[in-house]
Parts: structure tokens; C-alpha cells; sequence
């Protein structure tokens, strides 16, 4: 049933009643609901910040802050009835402190606009879901450094092109993501600042005679900074683009990933073995045991680039100030939260427990030529200029594609046509062990630096 407009929260200038497709059509509650806690948390600063003021008696202030609590409990206890005529979260939580309080419930929103208190309330979600997110990455940096101390003796083939390139020791291959995820913190907490940013006092875009304290307001609530323009911050959406950013290269990185593992599981590779309660079988086919959980993070990645898309083009031609095309906003980033959530909260047991097939990984690693290029550097330490190291290694390499063996088949006659001074020694360097060995520089895969590498993250991330 459609509520009449004289009894909305911003009726009285309307005769009659809204259109029952229009209310369908403009409603969020659907999906905004879930920013309840923040909308209650804001509204308390807010009233307390009235009270501090003189707006509010502390009598009144303490009347509403009991009433929004209890709104909120209701909420959890799923108690609370939502409906389409109420428009939103904000609307839903004030007309039900009205019906509380009366007067003293109509007077929550002085010196406010639903302009500012939802960017208010959007940028405490944000922030939330920042600080989740991080703990997230957190447990997934922690299961690949937890790894490495029972993989340093692996070596894996490193690739470039999808083509074999060079020897390099599973705790490197993990602290490769480690570093990866590390990165997508720090994007995280700097865009964290530009999240922190109170909104509140702007009102609808020009600010309000009512004498407020935005800067009290700011401190209960947490953030570090007061918004300094009332009409930037009014249409701002930055913070909330630039967080789905954030999300959309973490699904970004999670999907590299995910396409390196399920081609490692395949049969063709057979490098490593899933945790089957991550995977799944066939309707038809017995024998099949599928990646599905990484396939459908690779997945879901579609779906937090289009966030991120949808976004973009959402802001692309508003004028100044507030625009209603801005509800459209959270659906888009809700759904890039919860996809790169779900799928992080999913990764971390999956590298805990996924086994390296060692026996299958060492049985490939003489396919490929992976110590090529040592060999090149150590004709290099001859005194051979690298440009001509490079064509001799080339030229050897030819040589063993066409007797189909390794570069430590061939005789000592082979190396010494290319240059007679080759001696014997040549061959320590040959091997993908020896190659490992002979590692040196700072970040390599040299194996006394991938050990100073994994102390330093175990300091960092507590690990063990």
C-alpha cells in the first residue's frame, strides 16, 4: 500500500501519494540495509553532537540514543520490518525512532541532510569493509609464508611466455604473492585516508545555519579529517571508486593465481594436489575431480572489473551536487566487497593445504633448459661479452634440442668448439640445482636470500 506524501519524511510540499511503481522503482532497501550499524552510529555522534551544542538537552540526547540502540537490536534480532514506502535504511531507522520518541525523534535530523548522512554512512561501511579486507590479505600472506619453511627444498620451473625460463625455490614462488598482496594492503590503507573524511555537516550541499560541530562529530566517530568543502564532499564518490579499484586488482592478482594453479593440477602438469573439499566431480563423468573453487575466483574477477566499470561511467556526467543516480553506487560496490571477500576467505585454507607433487615437478625439471641463462652469466665471469655468451649458449642449446638431452649431456669437446679456454668446471654450474646455487643478487631466488626474504615476513606477519 502506498503511502501517502504529506506523511514522508520530505512530503509536506506534495498532495497525494507516490506512484506504487515509482516506489518500487526508487527504493534501496533492499541492499542498503546492510549498512544499519552505520546509520545507527552515525546518528548517535550526530545526536551527541547536537547535545554538546545546545541543539539537544542531554535528556533528549540520551532518549535517542537508547532508541536507535534498540532500533539496531531489533534489526540484528530480525525483528525490524522493512518496506519499500520508507525508501531506505536512513528513513526506516528514523521513522521508527519517531514513532518511539515523537518530537524528540523528529529532531535527530537538524542540521543534516540525507546527502551528507549517507556519505556518512557509505564511508564507515567503506572503511569497515577496508579494515576486513586487510585481514583477509593478512591470512593469505600468512598460509604462503607458512609454506615455505617445508618447500625450501623444492624448485619449481619458472616460466615467461608460458614458456620454460628459470629454476626457482617454491618459497620464492610464495613470497612472490606475499609481496603481490602486500602491495594491495598498502592501497588499501592509503586509500583508507581518503575514506576517513566526515561527510556529516554538509548537509544537502551548502552547509547549515544550525550552529553543529562537525570537527566533535568527526572525532566520535573516528575519522581523521572533516570534509573542508560541503559541496565536494556532497557529490564525492572517490573514496568508494577508488576502494572497488583497491578490490578489482586484489581479484586481479587472486586470478593470476587461480589460472597458474588449475593448469599446475591438470594432468598434463600434475605439480600440485587441491584439497578435494575444494573441488568438485562430474554429473557425468566419474574419473573428474575440477579446480572449481579457483575457477570461479578467476571468475568472479569479471565481476569486480564491471564494478569497477559500472562506477566509472556512473559519475562520468553528474553535475554538481548530490545526483539520485548516486543510490546506484552500492550495489556495485557491495557485490565487488563481498565477491573478492568470499574469495579470499577461500584461497587462504586452499594454499595452506594444496600438496606440491615433488616427484612430478622434479621428474619435468631438466625439460626446458631452465640453466641457460646461468651458463650464460658464467661464460659472462670468463671474461665473454654477454651479447657473445648469449649466441654461444644459444647455438649449445640448438645442439641439445636436436640430440634431445639436456646441457650437461653434452661433452666438454662441445663447449671447448665455442671457446677453447671452456674448462671442466663448466659443469658445476650446469643443473638446475647448481643453477639455483648460483644465485646471488638481492630479491633472486638465491637460496640464502629467499631465507633472509621469508625471516623478514614471518617478523612481519608474526608467523611462526
Amino acid at each position: 500500500m502506498s503511502q501517502d506524501n504529506t506523511q514522508k519524511a520530505w512530503g509536506g510540499v506534495f498532495t497525494g501519494k507516490t506512484d506504487p511503481l515509482m516506489e518500487k522503482f526508487s527504493e534501496s532497501i533492499s541492499f542498503d540495509k546492510r549498512m544499519y550499524k552505520q546509520d545507527v552510529a552515525g546518528s548517535i555522534a550526530h545526536a551527541r553532537m547536537l547535545a554538546d551544542v545546545g541543539v539537544l538537552t542531554t535528556e533528549e540526547f540520551q532518549a535517542i540514543e537508547s532508541g536507535l540502540l534498540e532500533i539496531q537490536g531489533q534489526i540484528e534480532r530480525g525483528e525490524f520490518v522493512f518496506s519499500i514506502e520508507k525508501e531506505d535504511i536512513h528513513m526506516h531507522i528514523e521513522s521508527a525512532l519517531t514513532d518511539k520518541l515523537g518530537d524528540v525523534g523528529r529532531k535527530l535530523h537538524t542540521g543534516r541532510s540525507r546527502n551528507d548522512q549517507v556519505s556518512t554512512d557509505f564511508r564507515l561501511w567503506v572503511r569497515d569493509a577496508i579494515d576486513q579486507i586487510d585481514a583477509r590479505l593478512a591470512e593469505v600472506q600468512k598460509a604462503f609464508v607458512g609454506r615455505c619453511a617445508g618447500d625450501m627444498d623444492v624448485i619449481l620451473p619458472g616460466y615467461t611466455h608460458t614458456q620454460r625460463a628459470q629454476p626457482v625455490l617454491a618459497p620464492h614462488y610464495w613470497m612472490c604473492y606475499t609481496e603481490k598482496f602486500q602491495r594491495d594492503r598498502e592501497r588499501l590503507a592509503d586509500c583508507r585516508k581518503r575514506v576517513n573524511t566526515l561527510s556529516l555537516g554538509a548537509a544537502a550541499m551548502a552547509g547549515t545555519s544550525i550552529p553543529i560541530d562537525r570537527f566533535k562529530t568527526a572525532k566520535y566517530l573516528g575519522f581523521e579529517a572533516v570534509a573542508g568543502n560541503s559541496m565536494d564532499v556532497s557529490s564525492d564518490r572517490d573514496f568508494a571508486i577508488e576502494f572497488v579499484f583497491c578490490l578489482t586488482l586484489i581479484a586481479e592478482h587472486l586470478s593470476t593465481l587461480a589460472e597458474e594453479w588449475i593448469w599446475w593440477f591438470s594432468s598434463e602438469f600434475q605439480f600440485i594436489k587441491l584439497p578435494q573439499r575444494f573441488c568438485t566431480g562430474s554429473s557425468i563423468m566419474p574419473q573428474k575431480i575440477n579446480p572449481d573453487a579457483l575457477e570461479l575466483i578467476r571468475g568472479k574477477t569479471g565481476k569486480t572489473i564491471g564494478a569497477l566499470q559500472t562506477l566509472l561511467v556512473l559519475v562520468k556526467g553528474l553535475t554538481l551536487a548530490y545526483n539520485r543516480d548516486l543510490q546506484e553506487d552500492k550495489p556495485a560496490v557491495f557485490d565487488a566487497f563481498d565477491s573478492v571477500d568470499a574469495c579470499l576467505e577461500l584461497v587462504a585454507p586452499i594454499i595452506r593445504d594444496a600438496q606440491l607433487n615433488r616427484q612430478r615437478i622434479e621428474d619435468k625439471l631438466d625439460r626446458g633448459h631452465l640453466d641457460a641463462t646461468t651458463f650464460m652469466e658464467y661464460l659472462i665471469g670468463k671474461g665473454i661479452p654477454q651479447r657473445t655468451a648469449h649466441h654461444i649458449v644459444g647455438r649449445l642449446v640448438r645442439l641439445c634440442l636436436e640430440r634431445d638431452c639436456r646441457l650437461s649431456d653434452l661433452p666438454l669437446s662441445e663447449f671447448q668448439a665455442e671457446d677453447p679456454a671452456l674448462t671442466e668446471d663448466l659443469y658445476n654450474v650446469l643443473g638446475v640445482k647448481n643453477a639455483i646455487a648460483a644465485f646471488k643478487s638481492y630479491g633472486s631466488t638465491a637460496p640464502a636470500e629467499v631465507a633472509k626474504q621469508v625471516e623478514s615476513w614471518k617478523k612481519k606477519l608474526n608467523v611462526e
